[in-house]
């Protein structure tokens, strides 16, 4: 038998399966296949590390490549991933920090990616499409206590100014006045008592005199009618004696230039009877016998001649 073939043979044989093994090893014809994706962080990634795992809804669809700064912007972190092909994800799809357990190993989550939405796509200016990025639960915490230190401080400060010597006084001040108007009430209770009752006895005495109120206010409101009736009717005589007095008027003013011119004409006639009358009265006293014998011819006066 040639030991060296032999030998020989299984040298190759191991060989082979040596490299069996290690393509296997390696993924061999099951190797999967990755999509690089982007992702950049505005917090601290601490516990994050390289070969990361990265979870879509808590499984393993990838691994952290790759971990550095921003040139452009040191606050912000560049992570790149390699998750499996196929992998959903979509434009609608974030990126969270989380931590595994209590080890403290971070990780990252993703989730996301509604049925209607499209793939993530490369745009523009980047070389991988870029996976939109959410604060972790432990960035949250911390911006709501930093938000709660600030206000616990300025409560603070504004009860330190609330409790200043100056406050204290006036406070100490209103309770001394406080309790003086307590003793000064507590003195004059009976007073107050007594003003109370006279109080409702008033309001007694008012609702009464309010009841006894309507029916007046009734019966004022029958004689306003009365009175109203009363003065239509008036204004209606009014009226009608306006009326009378107009036809009466114009019968006058008829009456008058008709009468008027006789009563003148009379009364100068009567007037000229008048003067006669009392010419014949002064005869009569003066030579009643001149009524029968007529007028005696005065003789003439001295110097007076018959004209020849």
């Amino acid at each position: 038998m040639n030991y060296a073939v032999v030998g020989g043979f299984v040298l190759v044989l191991g060989a082979v399966l040596i490299a069996i093994a290690l393509w296997l090893a390696s993924g061999g014809a099951l190797q999967k296949k990755y999509d690089l994706y982007l992702a950049i962080e505005d917090e601290s990634v601490a516990g994050l590390s390289v070969n990361a795992p990265v979870k879509f809804n808590g499984v393993d669809v990838g691994k952290v490549r790759q971990i550095r700064l921003d040139p452009g912007n040191p606050d912000r972190v560049i992570l790149l991933f390699a998750i499996e092909r196929g992998t959903p994800i979509k434009e609608d799809t974030v990126a969270v920090l989380k931590t595994q357990g209590l080890t403290g190993i971070a990780y990252v989550e993703l989730s996301g990616g509604a049925h209607d939405a499209l793939p993530l796509r490369t745009i523009a200016g980047n070389e991988y499409p870029v996976i939109r990025t959410i604060p972790s639960l432990a960035a949250r915490l911390e911006n709501v206590l930093t938000s709660v230190a600030a206000k616990l401080d300025s409560t603070s400060r504004n009860i330190d100014a609330l409790l200043s010597d100056e406050n204290r006084a006036a406070f100490k001040s209103m309770l001394a006045d406080i309790a003086t108007v307590t003793h000064t009430i507590a003195a004059r209770k009976d007073t107050i008592d007594a003003g109370i009752a006279n109080a409702g006895r008033t309001l007694e005495n008012t609702s009464r005199a309010t009841a006894q109120i309507g029916p007046l206010i009734d019966r004022i409101g029958r004689s306003a009618d009365a009175v109203e009736k009363m003065g239509n009717e008036a204004a209606l005589a009014s009226v009608s004696a306006g009326k009378t007095v107009d036809a009466v008027g114009a019968d006058v003013k008829r009456f008058t230039a008709e009468t008027l011119p006789e009563l003148e004409r009379l009364l100068g006639e009567m007037n000229v009877l008048a003067a006669s009358l009392r010419r014949l009265s002064e005869k009569l006293e003066g030579s009643p016998g001149g009524l029968l014998m007529g007028r005696r011819q005065v003789p003439p006066g001295p110097g007076e001649g018959t004209t020849k």
